[in-house]
């Protein structure tokens, strides 16, 4: 495998980076997780623009240009042959002191890595899977607003380490008023009495790129689509329930906290949005090969 650091490629065991760096220390950083399929990269521009959003937010100076970070990662891809694969993009404040103060970082840091990704067992797109709420609540707005991928993860970790205590691959998280966020890696929505529902941002979900993409494909096909608060009593009587993200494409869900979502089975609306998410996915994107 091939990395890219800073302008340069790197063999995997060769790949360093400073213990000084401060997305190290402190996890002051960024990242988005890309998807690359049938040799194109997908929504590349898009991710890259959530890649600035994110570093302004936190006053953040990427050292290149947009247009050079998308050709760096289809770079990236071309280094590594990759057809169907998934690139994490990485930028950290870079190396400082021990100290917290971002001013001792002198010169931010880009790290492209494109590889693989298997998220969930495959088992799981065919059954759909369980899923609990856990205690661990979504960061507050006026903590470390939720719209801000950065390297700082541990509210998700949290939240994921009582998923898998409790069997489970995935957790809702629940806002500090009491409302449906997302997952600890993935939007969630739901269809019913054919409405697709999703918890809007300022519950505290992720600027998700799937989850707008599969929004635009519902209202295509003629879902009504809106975003209200949902609490967990409006997921417990869904019709159906799904998951989205970058990684984990579409996920069914078919039991939440015991209870049975649908007949407890992906419903007709999750495949047919599944369907053409990857029709989609197969035909578009940004070509790695030309």
């Amino acid at each position: 495998m091939k990395i890219y650091i800073d302008g340069k490629y790197y063999d995997e065991r060769n790949a360093k980076i400073s213990v000084f760096d401060h997305g190290l220390l402190y996890g002051d950083g960024i990242f988005e997780g890309i998807r690359a399929y049938n040799g194109r990269v997908f929504k590349l521009k898009e991710h890259i623009d959530r890649l600035f959003y994110s570093a302004k937010a936190i006053l953040l100076e990427i050292p290149m240009a947009h247009a050079d970070i998308m050709a760096a990662t289809v770079e990236t891809c071309r280094q590594n042959r990759i057809r169907d694969g998934y690139i994490r993009l990485v930028v950290t404040r870079g190396a400082g002191t021990l100290g917290l103060n971002p001013r001792s970082c002198k010169q931010p840091s880009v790290i492209i890595i494109a590889g693989k990704i298997q998220l969930y067992p495959q088992e799981l797109y065919q059954q759909g899977m369980d899923i609990i709420t856990v205690p661990t609540t979504r960061n507050l707005h006026s903590a470390l607003n939720p719209a801000i991928k950065s390297l700082n993860y541990l509210n998700n970790i949290l939240a994921k380490i009582e998923a898998n205590n409790a069997g489970c691959e995935e957790a809702i998280m629940l806002n500090a008023a009491g409302f449906v966020a997302e997952c600890t890696g993935d939007n969630i929505f739901v269809i019913k009495e054919g409405h697709l529902l999703t918890p809007p941002l300022s519950a505290g979900a992720l600027y998700g790129i799937t989850r707008r993409t599969v929004m635009e494909l519902a209202a295509q096909a003629g879902l009504a689509v809106s975003e209200p608060d949902l609490t967990r009593y409006d997921l417990f009587n869904a019709d159906e329930c799904f998951l989205t993200g970058t990684a984990a494409e579409i996920m069914p869900v078919v039991k939440i906290d015991g209870r049975t979502i649908g007949a407890g089975k992906p419903g007709p609306v999750t495949r047919n949005l599944v369907t053409q998410y990857h029709t989609l996915t197969k035909a578009s994107g940004q070509p790695i090969y030309e």
